[in-house]
């Protein structure tokens, strides 16, 4: 990992949350943030820790779980470069309820608690971005809700592999996914066993709909994909 460490208040104004904030605001956000360095497999946090702000991912990528006594887990989100976590907690002034993980080599902001309270205190534009990124994380939410409760584990595979299609290509155009992360984690995060991927992956491609190699998948038609009801 490159080991000098950036401008915070250059990476921050790039960062939706704060983009608004002028530059002596930012200055007062990065006073009170740390930067964390996490080479894979790094807890940041665990569950019941007191939380004293949130992080903001850097590069890398970071699981957050729930984590069992038999050592099973289940994955509620991956996070990666631009996206923060941590928020709800911070302003319930709770616990952590979840363990937080990096998958990958991984540079974090940990904004300090202190600072942003003093800020949302100062600038009303700031605490409605707040507001707004807490309400899409719980429309996020609601919307796996959805999935988990109303879909098939297929239609929850198909829907992944097609969430980043892009807008503007044609519809039968093949396009190539490079999974995020193992297929373990996905599962988990797609609130399925392992096992259960791999099957539906092998449906998929033997159908015709996909070509695995490694983890990169290859959409023939999506399309045809998106029909596909198993």
């Amino acid at each position: 990992m490159p080991a000098a460490p950036i401008r915070i208040q250059e990476f921050l104004k790039n960062v939706p949350l704060f983009r608004e904030l002028t530059d002596a605001e930012l200055d007062r956000i990065a006073a009170g943030t740390a930067q964390v360095r996490a080479p894979t497999g790094t807890i940041l946090f665990r569950r019941g820790e007191a939380c004293v702000g949130f992080h903001v991912v850097v590069y890398g990528q970071v699981k957050l779980a729930f984590g069992a006594a038999d050592g099973s887990e289940k994955v509620v989100e991956i996070l990666g470069p631009g996206q923060s976590f941590g928020e709800a907690v911070m302003f319930l002034d709770k616990p952590y309820v979840v363990f937080a993980e990096t998958l990958a080599d991984s540079l974090l902001l940990q904004i300090g608690k202190a600072g942003v309270f003093a800020e949302l205190e100062r600038n009303p534009r700031f605490a409605r971005k707040m507001l707004a990124g807490l309400a899409q994380r719980l429309h996020r939410l609601m919307h796996d809700l959805e999935a988990y409760t109303l879909r098939s584990g297929t239609q929850r595979v198909i829907g992944y592999l097609l969430r980043d299609a892009p807008d503007e290509a044609p519809p039968n155009a093949p396009i190539e996914i490079a999974l995020a992360t193992s297929k373990g984690v996905l599962a988990s995060r797609l609130n399925i066993t392992r096992e259960h991927f791999s099957r539906i992956l092998h449906d998929l491609s033997t159908s015709g709909l996909i070509e695995v190699r490694g983890r990169i998948i290859r959409v023939t038609d999506p399309e045809r994909l998106r029909a596909y009801q198993g």
